[in-house]
């Protein structure tokens, strides 16, 4: 997937994953899932797709949606919360290094 946003280009097959999440499965309308990825300049971007009654669901009729895909710019801060949130510990490590222990 392939996005340009303030004239930069955010492109998945060039960037590193960083860690993904889903919910369900495609034959759900509810389904979605997002991966996120740092570019090889530094910045990071969640690339999304989803069905018809999801956060990703376009407009493709009167009264009627389709599944959808979107990609969203996050700040370091926002990809590390995002990290925390949905991938385990090691995959938190190997993308940001290792914080401080408690």
């Amino acid at each position: 997937m392939k996005a340009i946003i303030q004239g930069k280009l955010y492109d998945t097959d060039t960037a590193d994953e960083l860690g993904d999440t889903s919910y369900s499965n495609r034959s759900d309308f509810r389904f979605w899932a997002e991966t996120l990825y740092r570019t090889r300049g530094g910045a990071y971007f969640i690339a999304g797709e989803g069905g018809p009654m999801s956060m990703y669901a376009r407009e493709c009729g009167r009264n009627e949606t389709a599944g959808g895909e979107a990609i969203r710019v996050v700040t370091e801060a926002e990809a590390r919360e995002w990290m925390e949130r949905n991938c385990d510990a090691d995959a938190y490590i190997s993308a940001f290094g290792a914080p401080e222990e408690a």
